[in-house]
C-alpha cells in the first residue's frame, strides 16, 4: 500500500520531481550554500543551516548506498522536504526583504523558525532509522538532531532585541519631531543603528526604502492601517536619515549618491530664479502640476475640473491666456476653487516623505518678492470668493429644481451633477444649500435624463463623508434602491449602484442599507443585466456590504454565487478579480459555502486562475480553494487531484506568487499531501 502511496503522491506533483532523494539533497544543498547571512536573526538561520547540513549527510549517505527506500520513510521524507523548502523560502524572505522591518517582527519571525524546528522534529518521530542503510555516526548525529529538535524553544537574540528597542525608541522621535516639525537632535545614534543593521552607504538608504516601500504594498490589503503605518514611520526614518547623513556629501562618498534631493527646472512659465528649487524625484504623478510638472503644494480646480498648483495657474491667467492649459476649454470664470482633500493627501505625502509642506524656493525671499506673489494671486477669487460663488450658484439651481419646469429641472440636475463632480468643497456647499432633499424626490420623476442626473449627483455628493448620513437622513435609500432595481435607463441604474457602493463606507450604512430587502437583490440582478462598468460597481457593492456576516446570507439567497460563478467564466464581463472577491467573502457564511461548493464548474475555473489571474486573482482563487479543502477536505481534494493543472500551479504559486498566495499555497500543498497519506485515500 505505502508503495502505491508514494507512486501517486510522485505523480500528484505532491513529492519533487525526479527521486525524492536527488531533491532532497539538492534542496539541502541550496539552503547550505547561502551566502551574505540577513543581518537579523542570525543565530535562528545558521542553526537552521547546520541542522539542515546534518540531514545533508544524512540524504547523501542513504543514496549512496544503494539500497531502496523503506516504504515507512517516504513520509517523513516527503515531510522534511516540505519543511526544508519552507526554511528555504524563509531565509530567502529575511536576506531579500526589508531588514529594518525584519527587526521590528523579531518574535513573529524568530517565532516560524522556531516553528519550522518542531515541525522537522516531529518528521523525525517516524523516520525508521533502523532499516537504513546508514553508518554508525550518521544514525548519532541524526538521532542527537531528533533530541534538541524536541527540546528547542523559541530563541530570540537579546542583541537583536536590543537593537529593535532602539529603532522603536528612533521611529517614536521620529514620529514626535515631525508632528512638531522639527529635526532629528541624535542623527550620530540613529546612523549607529541603521548601521548595525547593514545600511552604511547611499545605495543601502535606497535598496532599503524600496524594499520598505514593496513590504508596504504586500500588507496594504491585510495588516491593517496600524501596520501600514509603522512601515510608513520607518520610511520616513530611513529617507530623513539618509538625507542628513549624507547632505555633506564627503569625499570618500559618490556626491551624486550622496545628494538627498535633485534640483527641478520649471518650464516657461516660471523665471529663471526658479531652478534652484529642490524636490523629491519620485513625487506621484497625481501630485505633479500639469503645467510645471512640480509637486503641487496649494492644489485648486479651474473651471474646466482640472487641478493645478495656485500659482502655476494664476499665473498663467495673469498673462492673458483664458483658457484650459491641459483640455484647452475657455474658462468660462476664473474662480479657483482649493482642492482640500488633495491637498490634505499632498501634506500627508510630504511629512511621510520628509519633504518640506510650504515651497522651499519662498523660503527667505525679501517682502517685495512676497508681495508681488501675493499680488498675482489676488489678482483672482480667493479662496472665500470663490466658495461663495459656488453657494450662490448652489442656491440658485437649488430654487430651480424645486420650483421650475421639467426642462428647468432637467437642466439644474445636470449642472449640480457636473458642479458636484468636482471638489470636497463644492460638495460640502451644495448640501449645506439644502439640494439632497430636492434631489431624492427627483428620483422618482417620470423623465428618465432628470432622474439618471439627481442619481449621478446624489452619487457624487456621497463622496464626501459628512453627506453620507444625510444622505441616508434625507430617506434617498429606499429611493436610490428602487432606481436601481428599475431605474429608466441603465446608466441610472449603474450610478445607483456606485452610490450604494459610496454610502457602505459607513459601517453603520452596511446594516442599514442591507436590511432593506429589495437592496442585495437588485446589485444582484444588476449584475446580470448591466454593462460591465454596472457590474463592477454592484459587485463592488455586494462586496462592501458583505463585510457584514448578516448581508452574506441575503447575497446568497439571492442567487448571487451562480451570478458571479458565470461571470468569471464570459472572458467578456471583465470583473473577474471582482467577483473572486465577492465569492470568497461569501465563503465565510455556512450558506454561502454549500452554495461554492456544491457549483462543479467553479474549481476547474479557480485552477486556470492561478496560472493566468492577476494578483489578487491569484489571492481570492487560494483563498477559495483552501477554504473549501479546510470545510470539505476529502471531496475537493480529491476533485483537486484529479486536475492535472492543479499541483503545478499550487507549486508555482507557492514559489512565485505574492506573500499572502504563497503562504496560502503552501498551506493547501501542505493540506494535500497528508490528504494523500491516508491509506483509505482513493484517488
Amino acid at each position: 500500500m505505502n508503495d502505491v502511496l508514494s507512486a501517486m503522491m510522485v505523480s500528484q506533483g505532491l513529492l519533487p520531481s525526479g527521486s525524492l532523494l536527488d531533491s532532497l539533497i539538492h534542496i539541502s544543498k541550496e539552503v547550505d550554500s547561502m551566502e551574505k547571512f540577513p543581518f537579523v536573526h542570525i543565530r535562528n538561520v545558521s542553526s537552521m543551516i547546520r541542522r539542515i547540513k546534518l540531514l545533508s549527510s544524512l540524504f547523501e549517505e542513504i543514496k549512496e548506498s544503494g539500497t531502496p527506500l523503506p516504504p515507512s520513510s517516504v513520509l517523513c521524507l516527503t515531510e522534511l522536504f516540505s519543511v526544508i523548502r519552507r526554511v528555504k523560502v524563509l531565509i530567502q524572505d529575511c536576506k531579500d526583504g526589508s531588514s529594518l522591518w525584519s527587526l521590528i517582527q523579531l518574535e513573529f519571525i524568530s517565532n516560524q523558525f522556531y516553528v519550522l524546528v518542531k515541525e522537522m522534529g516531529r518528521a523525525l518521530d517516524i523516520l525508521p532509522l533502523s532499516l537504513l542503510n546508514v553508518t554508525s555516526d550518521i544514525r548519532e548525529q541524526v538521532e542527537l538532531l531528533h533530541k534538541q529538535a524536541k527540546k528547542a524553544e523559541l530563541f530570540i537574540d537579546p542583541r537583536e532585541l536590543h537593537r529593535r528597542e532602539q529603532l522603536k525608541l528612533a521611529m517614536a522621535n521620529n514620529s514626535l519631531q515631525k508632528k512638531k516639525n522639527k529635526g532629528f537632535v541624535e542623527f550620530g545614534k540613529v546612523e549607529e543603528i541603521l548601521s548595525s543593521n547593514g545600511l552604511r552607504t547611499p545605495s543601502d538608504y535606497d535598496g532599503e526604502i524600496s524594499k520598505l516601500k514593496a513590504e508596504a504594498q504586500n500588507q496594504a490589503g491585510t495588516g491593517g492601517l496600524i501596520i501600514v503605518s509603522n512601515i510608513n514611520n520607518l520610511i520616513s526614518l530611513v529617507s530623513y536619515s539618509k538625507t542628513m547623513i549624507f547632505r555633506d556629501g564627503e569625499s570618500s562618498r559618490n556626491e551624486e549618491d550622496c545628494k538627498p534631493l535633485s534640483s527641478f527646472l520649471y518650464n516657461k512659465v516660471h523665471d529663471s530664479s526658479s531652478s534652484s528649487q529642490f524636490m523629491t524625484p519620485n513625487v506621484p504623478d497625481e501630485f505633479r502640476c500639469p503645467i510645471t510638472l512640480d509637486l503641487m503644494r496649494d492644489p485648486v480646480i479651474v473651471s474646466s475640473g482640472h487641478t493645478y498648483d495656485r500659482t502655476s495657474i494664476g499665473q498663467w491667467i495673469n498673462s492673458g491666456h483664458h483658457t484650459c492649459p491641459k483640455s484647452g476649454q475657455r474658462l468660462i470664470h476664473t474662480a479657483l476653487i482649493p482642492n482640500y482633500a488633495l491637498k490634505s493627501l499632498v501634506q500627508q505625502w510630504c511629512y511621510d516623505n520628509n519633504v518640506p509642506v510650504n515651497d522651499p524656493s519662498t523660503e527667505g525671499n525679501n517682502h517685495n518678492k512676497k508681495n508681488s506673489k501675493e499680488e498675482a494671486i489676488d489678482h483672482i477669487s480667493a479662496n472665500k470668493a470663490a466658495a461663495d460663488a459656488v453657494k450662490m450658484t448652489a442656491e440658485f439651481l437649488v430654487g430651480k429644481l424645486a420650483t421650475g419646469s421639467a426642462d428647468i429641472q432637467r437642466q439644474a440636475a445636470y449642472e449640480l451633477r457636473l458642479l458636484a463632480k468636482t471638489g470636497m468643497v463644492n460638495r460640502s456647499v451644495i448640501a449645506e444649500v439644502g439640494a439632497i432633499p430636492f434631489l431624492v424626490t427627483l428620483l422618482g420623476s417620470q423623465d428618465s435624463r432628470i432622474q439618471e442626473h439627481a442619481v449621478t449627483t446624489l452619487f457624487n455628493l456621497s463622496i464626501f463623508d459628512n453627506n453620507k448620513i444625510l444622505i441616508m437622513a434625507a430617506g434617498a435609500v429606499d429611493s436610490i434602491v428602487e432606481v436601481l432595481e428599475s431605474g429608466k435607463t441603465m446608466e441610472a441604474r449603474e450610478n445607483a449602484a456606485a452610490a450604494i457602493y459610496s454610502l457602505c463606507m459607513v459601517d453603520e450604512l452596511k446594516v442599514h442599507i442591507g436590511g432593506r430587502p429589495r437592496a442585495i437583490p437588485a446589485l444582484v440582478g444588476l449584475l446580470k443585466e448591466g454593462t460591465s462598468i454596472g457590474k463592477k460597481d454592484a459587485a463592488s457593492a455586494l462586496f462592501n456590504l458583505a463585510v457584514y456576516n448578516p448581508n452574506k446570507v441575503s447575497a446568497v439567497k439571492a442567487g448571487a454565487v451562480s451570478v458571479l460563478v458565470e461571470l468569471l467564466m464570459d472572458d467578456k464581463a471583465g470583473i473577474t478579480d471582482d467577483a473572486l472577491a465577492v465569492l470568497a467573502s461569501l465563503l465565510g457564511c455556512s450558506e454561502g459555502l454549500e452554495e461554492i461548493r456544491n457549483s462543479r464548474a467553479l474549481v476547474p475555473l479557480l485552477i486556470d486562475l492561478l496560472r493566468f489571474g492577476s494578483v489578487k486573482g491569484k489571492e481570492n482563487s487560494i483563498t477559495l480553494l483552501l477554504g473549501l479543502c479546510k470545510e470539505e477536505g476529502e471531496v475537493v481534494a480529491r476533485r483537486l487531484l484529479a486536475n492535472p493543472r492543479s499541483i503545478p500551479s499550487l507549486q508555482s504559486l507557492a514559489s512565485d506568487g505574492s506573500l499572502r498566495a504563497r503562504r496560502k499555497a503552501d498551506a493547501l500543498l501542505r493540506l494535500l499531501n497528508r490528504c494523500c497519506s491516508q491509506p483509505h485515500h482513493s484517488v
